[in-house]
């Protein structure tokens, strides 16, 4: 018995070989996310750091140009970064207080979950509340509107805009941040290769 659990146990080690695919799936999946976030800030800055800096219905931070600039330009060349896998683990870091930021800053008061599901874990009065309105909001537009079509492209939820998404980027940039961009596939890894090497000719 012990002889069959070491083998299940040396093949569980033999995966290690496909350790670059962890830190690679982590730096594709988040790309479009900050490509997205980035770009959509680019586009219209000055509505972007009106957002950031207005009290009354923004985010009422301070130097909002300053930090609307910096946080499009973290999220759109980080993904650029993190395409290529270069400086990951440095640029993980001001990604990690851009998420930190949306975070506390934007969906805090929501609590946790972005799609409002009352029968899930951490479901707050908001959440709760969602359920009759949702159902409310079905039964007139089955009387009303063209129900099938209106939902071929997916049912209707109730966004709750929590942290949910946030704090998911938040972990998966952590992730990188101590693991790096991973071997094979990334330019860290061959220009470290790259300068070890050259130490050692020295």
């Amino acid at each position: 018995m012990i002889a069959l659990l070491n083998r299940f146990q040396d093949a569980l080690e033999a995966t290690r070989r496909l350790d670059f695919l962890g830190p690679l799936l982590l730096r594709l999946y988040l790309v479009p996310v900050f490509w997205m976030a980035g770009t959509q800030k680019l586009a219209d800055i000055d509505a972007t750091a009106a957002w950031f800096g207005n009290p009354d219905w923004g985010l009422g931070l301070p130097f909002p140009e300053l930090l609307a600039w910096a946080a499009a330009l973290t999220e759109a060349g980080g993904a650029i970064l993190l395409l290529f896998g270069f400086s990951v683990r440095w640029i993980s870091i001001p990604l990690i207080v851009t998420m930190l930021v949306a975070i506390f800053a934007v969906h805090w008061p929501y609590g946790w979950q972005a799609i409002a599901d009352p029968s899930a874990p951490f479901a707050n009065e908001r959440v709760l509340a969602a359920a009759e309105k949702l159902e409310r909001a079905r039964a007139i537009l089955r009387e009303h509107g063209n129900y099938d079509w209106l939902t071929a492209s997916g049912r209707f939820v109730v966004l709750n805009n929590g942290i949910e998404f946030a704090a998911t980027y938040l972990v998966m940039l952590v992730a990188l941040f101590f693991s790096g961009a991973g071997r094979w596939l990334s330019l860290d890894y061959w220009l470290a290769r790259r300068f070890r090497q050259r130490r050692e000719a020295i």
